[in-house]
């Protein structure tokens, strides 16, 4: 009975969705394609003016990734990690997660690929995919979009909460399964 209820609002959710928002604003009397085409003006504007710090991240990645500094971060801690009884293999994941999300995805694919989505490695590596974020770029991208100079505090804020978020993820992974 449960199953069929969810299986049926997981089918309308989206539908539903559709229709509520154009209702409601039927309701308020917003002129609903006149919202969306400024919106969309503006999201292009502010697409245009983070592109440089896009291209200069991504470019800083390129570098950290082919320099073989990556390799060594990974050599240095993962020593460290076993002491924890973290798998060695996580180490690039926690390493390129706070750099790269699209990098962080495709070590995730090689772990997943190489140890399966149902082992004990593929299961850390979707929880922490899900349990941290891209410091390093959600940083640069927005700071540079509305003119941050001084992050002050952000990025250790940030990768203490990556390192609380892969931690966790280790945890509650080896707590239930």
């Amino acid at each position: 009975m449960i199953a069929e209820l969810c299986t049926n609002l997981s089918k309308w959710a989206i539908p539903l969705i559709l229709l509520f928002i154009p209702l409601v604003a039927l309701f308020r009397r917003v002129r609903v394609y006149e919202a969306f085409v400024e919106g969309a003006a503006e999201g292009f504007s502010n697409a245009i003016r983070i592109m440089p710090f896009l291209v200069a991240m991504m470019v800083a990645v390129g570098i950290f990734r082919d320099s073989g500094a990556l390799d060594k971060c990974v050599s240095a801690l993962s020593p460290f990690l076993f002491k924890f009884g973290i798998p060695a293999e996580l180490v690039p994941l926690a390493v390129m997660r706070p750099l790269s999300g699209t990098g962080a995805i495709g070590v995730t694919t090689e772990l997943l690929n190489a140890h399966g989505p149902d082992s004990m490695v593929g299961r850390i590596a979707s929880t922490v995919l899900g349990s941290t974020d891209t410091t390093f770029y959600v940083l640069t991208v927005y700071f540079g979009a509305v003119g941050v100079v001084k992050p002050r505090y952000s990025i250790a804020v940030g990768l203490i909460g990556d390192l609380i978020g892969f931690i966790g993820s280790v945890f509650i992974c080896k707590l239930l399964f």
